[in-house]
């Protein structure tokens, strides 16, 4: 059947105020007559019905239309032989990567340690002793700071977050080092080995070319020099202000700076090992949808949704947007006149109207980006109770930027990406680039921090507690923001940014980038490969 069919069906459900699962979808679509069938299914749902299953669309085509006053059907549906059978191939068959074409196939772009796309058998859930499909899926939310604002703007809030950030990151470093605070070092009489935590206040460089590398801490701040023959000096370069390390050395004879013989990151252990779901489900990973602008590619889109609906993506069972769901209004100078929609609030509405075509019985979490409407200041949190009925649909969960979702047992931290932005331009081409977003990504990791460097281009809201600190290392990190496609393994992390939904702007044509758009990288969580699918 056309790809375009059972989209045109979700829409039309949701015309009638409904939403329905895949394979109720795939039963109409599958019918001699979709529309007739459609109208039947709708005719015999309850006035309190708000979602159509697969058993409720079987019995209603089974029994026909019923007489009505003003029907809605001229005759009765015949319903096809097929019972989930979509695009050649159904639930529980082996599911093969053809080459790309309107996204029915698989790509992968060469990357440093990505998985390969993999087939796996299908699943239709579990099934208990009394023989009924049990839903195992299992989704929940950390570090949601929606509702939980507290920051003023006073200078003490940002003191506050300050201190938050280091005393959770100099946790994860006091143990690798002697650690000495800024004011014993400097009431040592001298010589003798040292070590340090701190956050770095300032970076300079001597007229010999060593570094001087400014670490304070709750007392006071320490200069701490890195000469530049020692190994230690190749890191330097990755260094940004704000940032936790920890130092050590020796202190010189007067005890008035420490020279550095090594550095430490709070970075991701050597031995850490990333969980896997039980069971072979899916997770399709998407950001910067971008509706309302001139070039949001909407037949892209509706490609992907039908696409959710075949047989071929039976298993994604769940559906990550990483920010810039709208073009959003004021972002950028001259912007009202590359928008199609320039009400943001319809930009929003017509956003929904497009999530309502992927199946309703996906997982939905979504977290807001520097296109939507609320503060730019990170932590973002999940959008005003307005916005947030609007995109309400088939039960979505918004929550703020950055969280942290776990999907049976997988945990993804969701960031749409800002600060990507300012890691590529402080650091050298090689460790951080466009072309490679991911890299960027490995350096955030390496910090445990998302936005670690505060004034600069990424704007940061005090809180009374740093939401931007990376407490727990997880299984995958998703981004978007830079509208560029990539993806790689740091330390068994699985590194991704999604890409975009957005033809190449105006304002990318001045700064020379070329988006990736229309793609949509899929997370197998059993075996946390990932498969990249084309419909652009």
């Amino acid at each position: 059947m056309p790809l375009e069919e059972p989209a045109r069906l979700a829409r039309d459900l949701a015309s009638h105020g409904f939403t329905a699962d895949r394979e109720a979808i795939t039963l109409l679509a599958g019918a001699e007559d979709p529309e007739s069938a459609l109208r039947v299914a709708v005719e015999a749902a309850s006035e309190d019905e708000l979602k159509l299953s697969a058993a409720a669309v079987r019995d209603a085509l089974e029994a026909g239309p019923r007489g009505r006053r003003d029907p809605i059907s001229d005759g009765a549906a015949t319903p096809a032989g097929s019972t989930g059978d979509a695009a050649g191939a159904g639930r529980g068959s082996t599911r093969s990567n053809p080459s790309v074409s309107g996204g029915d196939g698989g790509v992968r772009r060469p990357s440093d340690g990505g998985g390969a796309p993999v087939e796996t058998e299908g699943s239709g859930g579990a099934v208990d002793g009394g023989g009924r499909t049990v839903d195992p899926r299992s989704l929940s939310v950390g570090n949601d700071m929606t509702g939980r604002s507290t920051g003023t703007g006073e200078y003490g809030d940002f003191v506050a977050t300050f201190r938050d950030r280091y005393e959770r990151l100099a946790g994860q470093l006091r143990g690798r080092v002697a650690h000495r605070n800024a004011a014993a070092l400097e009431a040592s009489p001298g010589g003798g080995e040292a070590g340090m935590v701190g956050m770095i206040a300032d970076i300079s460089s001597t007229k010999n070319g060593h570094w001087i590398v400014d670490l304070e801490d709750t007392t006071d701040i320490f200069p701490c020099l890195v000469m530049k023959d020692k190994p230690v000096a190749g890191v330097v370069d990755e260094l940004l202000h704000d940032e936790v390390v920890a130092v050590e050395g020796a202190l010189s004879e007067d005890g008035k700076i420490l020279f550095v013989d090594d550095l430490h990151f709070p970075n991701v252990p050597r031995t850490f090992e990333p969980s896997t779901a039980d069971r072979p489900v899916q997770a399709a990973l998407v950001s910067d949808v971008h509706v309302g602008s001139q070039e949001f590619m909407a037949d892209a889109w509706q490609r992907f949704a039908a696409w959710l609906h075949t047989g071929a993506a039976e298993r994604i069972e769940y559906l990550l947007v990483a920010g810039d769901m709208v073009e959003g209004v004021g972002v950028y100078p001259g912007q009202d006149e590359q928008l199609d929609i320039v009400d943001v609030f319809a930009q929003y509405e017509a956003f929904a109207e497009y999530l309502a075509e992927v199946p309703g019985d996906l997982e939905i979490v979504m977290i807001p980006g520097n296109h939507d409407a609320v503060r730019l200041a990170e932590p973002q949190p999940g959008f005003q109770e307005d916005l947030r009925e609007i995109m309400a649909v088939h039960d979505a969960r918004v929550v703020s930027n950055p969280a942290v979702v776990t999907i049976e047992g997988v945990s993804i931290l969701m960031y749409h990406g800002v600060s990507l932005d300012e890691v590529i331009a402080e650091l050298p081409e090689a460790k951080a680039s466009y072309d490679d977003p991911q890299k960027a990504m490995y350096q955030l990791l390496k910090k445990r921090h998302v936005a670690p460097q505060f004034g600069g281009h990424t704007r940061l809201a005090p809180e009374d507690r740093d939401y931007l600190v990376v407490d727990e290392v997880p299984d995958v990190f998703h981004t978007g923001h830079v509208h560029k496609l990539g993806w790689g393994k740091y330390r068994g992390v699985l590194a991704v940014n999604s890409g975009c939904w957005q033809a190449q702007t105006e304002f990318q044509k001045r700064v020379n980038i070329d988006p990736d758009a229309g793609y949509a990288p899929v997370l197998d969580l059993e075996t946390l490969e990932l498969t990249v699918h084309k419909f652009a």
